[in-house]
């Protein structure tokens, strides 16, 4: 009996080695390959991340390019990437980076210390480039020393203090091989446009980019010499390639999502009405992962030297005028129509889902149409036959932009249009291109009004791009330098002294009064904020969403199950 007893031990035992070895086989063949299939609202401006000022873009060259370090989309702490490993003198001002020796660009060629210091010394603080990345990288208008030690040494020397600096060097290093000679002949602007041949667009990351087809896809490949490895020393990533599709409507997006053709999407809370009762027919889940860490808002043109009508920047330069239509937003109809619900009123530039910093005490801006009135009244406007006009007689009249492919945005605009219009103002709402939009703001600064968003972090100093005077993205003022308000120089300063300070207190108090000043200035009026939900299909492994990084921030790590 009892050796018949161990027998069958024995066969149970073998049994489950057998099927957990088989498992093991099976998990281990099934993580490599497949095809990760995603949509974008539009086509990318171009694949220059120094040059980029749109998602459009970034969420495409975010996959292609890496910097010396990056966050952790689970912790949020900082943790090395292209950089094994740092550390920094007595005086907290001199940092010296150990690079990865095992890492190359998608051509082949090593990644070295003469990538890094070519980014910063030949782009990233090159006057002739218009990048985003300088406004950053700049303390107290200071540039950082940025030198070789050696191949795989790099020490950067701060001007001073400069708090933010570790998560910031998550900035993309760009390969000096394929384009210190387009910077020396002038043309690295126009580089790495959507023209580009795909095959001189070069970075470290896990993928690369595969085909480009305007209007209809992106598709990105696995790097095969990608430096990252799984736990067992298997060469990330897994996936074998990611598909783009170019989808402008977001109802089509929605529908290819519906019906297998998508495999994850963003959605809206009137999206969760639709989707829901498919969850387990459709075998998806819908993710809620909490408030949004950007913002959308309404801003007006103060620019004196852009090409509308001096008179209509007076009214936009004009406090009173942007409180009156702060207390015009009724943020609750924004919430339960457009949202369906799953939203927050938002006062400020930052959101309970910022953490430290956000400051909860910040002026708000409840739904008032007679305070509205009163300040109206007190800016030197008045009403005739019920239409607004200003003390010289122009009737209250502008046009807001807003991007055409996103349906909630035009919903918010279409409410706030309403209750202008109660206030006898002629409002007309006007979708464009995006790409079109943002040539206006940017470009040509012709444009009167404007509801859209910015992409938020937890780092307030990676905002200093919009907030500074002379950011690239301080849309509402990109004027001349005399043009320039008090309250925004007091930001100016704010934001230099933020980035000095190393005692997080400190910080924390200094970036409370910049939110201070601009619920009370309203250069940007800010309507609501989202519940972040996605839908994706129940067959990714190594999931791990979260506000911050979104659903596929250890893309890497993904694979097919």
């Amino acid at each position: 009996m009892k050796i018949k007893y161990f027998i069958i031990l024995l066969l149970i035992f073998l049994s489950s080695c057998l099927k957990q070895e088989y498992k093991i086989l099976s998990e281990k063949k099934g993580k490599y390959g497949g095809t990760l299939v995603l949509s974008t609202s539009s086509d990318p401006k171009s694949f220059n991340p120094i040059m980029a000022k749109e998602t459009s873009t970034t969420a495409i060259t975010g996959l292609i390019f890496e910097g010396l370090t990056e966050t952790d989309g689970v912790t949020l702490k900082v943790k090395p990437c292209l950089a094994e490993r740092w550390e920094h003198d007595e005086s907290g001002k001199v940092w010296t980076f150990y690079l990865r020796k095992d890492v190359k660009w998608q051509d082949g060629e090593k990644f070295t210390a003469d990538d890094v210091v070519f980014t910063f010394n030949r782009l990233i603080y090159n006057e002739k480039i218009p990048t985003s990345s300088r406004d950053i990288f700049l303390i107290n208008g200071k540039k950082i020393k940025v030198e070789k030690i050696d191949d795989y040494t790099v020490r950067f020397t701060l001007p001073e203090k400069f708090a933010p600096f570790i998560r910031l060097l998550s900035q993309e290093i760009l390969p000096e091989h394929l384009l210190e000679e387009r910077v020396k002949k002038g043309i690295f602007t126009s580089s790495w446009g959507v023209n580009e041949n795909v095959k001189n667009i070069v970075g470290t990351g896990p993928f690369k980019l595969k085909e480009y087809r305007p209007g209809e896809w992106i598709i990105l490949e696995r790097n095969p010499i990608y430096w990252k490895k799984d736990r067992k020393g298997n060469r990330l990533p897994y996936l074998k390639r990611i598909v783009f599709l170019i989808v402008a409507d977001h109802n089509m997006a929605l529908l290819k999502f519906k019906i297998g053709e998508i495999d994850a999407i963003s959605i809206s809370g009137q999206d969760y009405s639709i989707l829901k009762p498919y969850e387990e027919k459709g075998n998806f889940k819908i993710y809620k992962l909490g408030p949004s860490l950007g913002s959308e808002f309404l801003a007006f043109n103060q620019n004196l030297n852009s090409p509308i009508p001096k008179y209509k920047i007076m009214w936009f330069r004009n406090l009173n005028f942007r409180k009156a239509v702060a207390y015009s937003m009724d943020k609750k109809s924004m919430i339960n129509n457009v949202l369906g619900g799953f939203g927050f009123p938002q006062y400020g530039p930052l959101n309970p889902s910022n953490g430290l910093f956000y400051n909860p005490n910040i002026k708000k801006y409840k739904y008032d149409l007679e305070k509205a009135k009163y300040f109206l009244k007190k800016g030197g406007f008045y009403w005739k036959d019920g239409k607004l006009y200003d003390r010289n007689g122009n009737l209250v009249e502008f046009t807001i932009l807003t991007n055409s492919n996103n349906f909630e945005r035009i919903q918010i605009g279409n409410i706030i249009q309403d209750d202008l219009r109660k206030l006898g103002m002629k409002v007309n709402l006007l979708p464009v291109e995006f790409n079109t939009l943002v040539t206006k703001l940017t470009a040509t600064k012709d444009w009167e009004a404007v509801i859209i968003g910015l992409t938020g972090g937890i780092e307030p100093h990676g905002g200093k791009n919009v907030w500074h005077s002379k950011g690239q993205l301080h849309l509402w003022n990109l004027g001349n330098e005399k043009d320039i308000t008090e309250w925004e120089r007091e930001i100016d300063r704010l934001f230099e002294e933020g980035a000095r300070e190393l005692d997080i207190k400190k910080r924390k108090k200094i970036y409370d009064r910049w939110q201070e000043i601009v619920c009370e200035k309203l250069p940007l009026i800010y309507t609501v904020n989202s519940m972040v939900m996605y839908g994706v299909r129940n067959k990714f492994g190594n999931l791990k969403p979260t506000v911050y990084g979104g659903i596929f921030h250890n893309i890497e790590e993904i694979y097919i199950k």
